[in-house]
């Protein structure tokens, strides 16, 4: 025992009796780790680009994986309230989850069917308007020969989109949507995992309340806000397409029925759903009644839309978008070249879901609100946190 206390004796005096050069350079060293430069702003900003580049590209990689996934989780988030209903109700809680899983899974049936009914609808009724497509296309070409452009290299220009093109591009929507079948597998297969962890949701949501209060009061927030931006689009959707509907029949245009469908399912697209919606009618009037009529048509969209979307929906929306135009359209482009068409339809939910998740969550990026909120003064801090 006498040996121990020894041993230690003799290490102690090894470790801290250094001759004056060697006190130096440990000293020397010791201020070098602690004034070690930071990583230059450039540096971190080319890390950052990177990360995001990377990230973006895996989830390309994975489009058909996380689009149909995504797209279940917002069904379901919107068809949540049905749930605690239930089970308000005294009704049983796998019960209740079954008959919110077969709520969603009738409305992505019911639509599906409607984008299949309406857009081959519209390749029928257009193909049968070819010779006037082609007349109205060669008339435009020498409209612009007239202002000095030269009429051979604008169709060797436009070839890419002559009528012949754009049939068969709306055709190959259709047969796009028919090969779907393995991301309607995902979503249909999701659905049922998802239907079974309903139960379990707010015990979960207790738990990581008491772990992380801050990011779950930020999965709280985002699913609100998704939940009321679902609600809102479907009703104020419905609503312009039904009044565009009422304008078409006025003036007498066909198919009214399969117009209202498609205004209907592109208002989900944002900023361009709307002109989507609005070019096949247009084209059909114009064939059937005139360009007076088509004129009429292009106004009425264009009031019925800036009047009620632009005007009206966003005082029900409320938070629930919470971004800028500018950054709805920026979105619209990302998630659209990340996951494709679908990446269209939740290109706003996306973007709610990282700022919601990345941003909101975390009290030093609150800063990057100031340049992505479409209320930047709810952002700013208070005089007494200041």
């Amino acid at each position: 025992m006498s040996d121990k206390p020894t041993d230690e004796a003799v290490e102690a005096p090894q470790d801290v009796d250094l001759d004056d050069g060697d006190v130096v350079d440990t000293i020397d060293h010791t201020e070098a780790v602690a004034v070690r430069p930071s990583i230059p702003a450039l540096v971190t900003a080319v890390i950052v680009v990177a990360a995001i580049a990377l990230t973006l590209g895996l989830l390309q990689d994975l489009s058909s994986i996380i689009a149909p996934i995504f797209l279940t989780l917002n069904l379901l988030i919107a068809a949540f309230p049905i749930y605690t209903w239930l089970v308000a109700k005294r009704c049983p809680r796998l019960v209740a989850s079954l008959v919110t899983g077969l709520a969603v899974f009738v409305v992505l049936i019911l639509g599906l069917a409607a984008i299949v009914w309406s857009v081959t609808k519209m390749v029928q009724t257009l193909s049968g308007y070819t010779d006037q497509f082609v007349a109205m296309y060669e008339q435009s070409i020498a409209w612009l020969g007239q202002f000095g452009f030269d009429e051979s290299s604008l169709l060797n220009s436009l070839k890419s989109i002559s009528p012949s093109s754009v049939l068969d591009f709306a055709g190959g929507l259709v047969s796009g949507t028919s090969a779907a079948s393995a991301m309607i597998v995902v979503i249909i297969v999701m659905i049922v995992f998802m239907v079974m962890d309903l139960p379990s949701v707010g015990e979960r949501l207790r738990v990581t309340q008491h772990l992380h209060p801050r990011f779950t009061n930020s999965i709280t927030a985002f699913v609100t806000g998704i939940r009321r931006y679902w609600l809102v689009t479907t009703v104020f959707g419905l609503i312009v397409a039904l009044l565009d509907g009422v304008v078409l029949l006025i003036l007498g245009v066909s198919l009214p029925l399969v117009w209202i469908v498609l205004a209907f399912i592109t208002n989900y697209i944002p900023n361009v759903g709307f002109v989507i919606g609005l070019v096949p009618p247009a084209l059909l009037a114009l064939f059937e009644k005139g360009p007076v009529t088509a004129l009429i048509v292009v106004i009425a969209y264009c009031v019925l839309n800036f009047l009620i979307q632009s005007l009206i929906q966003p005082k029900f929306t409320g938070d629930a978008v919470g971004i800028t135009p500018t950054v709805s359209f920026i979105s619209l482009l990302l998630w659209a070249w990340v996951f494709g068409a679908l990446g269209a339809l939740i290109a706003l939910p996306a973007t709610l879901a990282v700022k919601a998740l990345l941003i909101d969550s975390d009290p030093r990026l609150r800063w990057v609100n100031a340049f992505i909120s479409n209320e930047p003064e709810a952002i700013a801090p208070k005089p007494s946190e200041g």
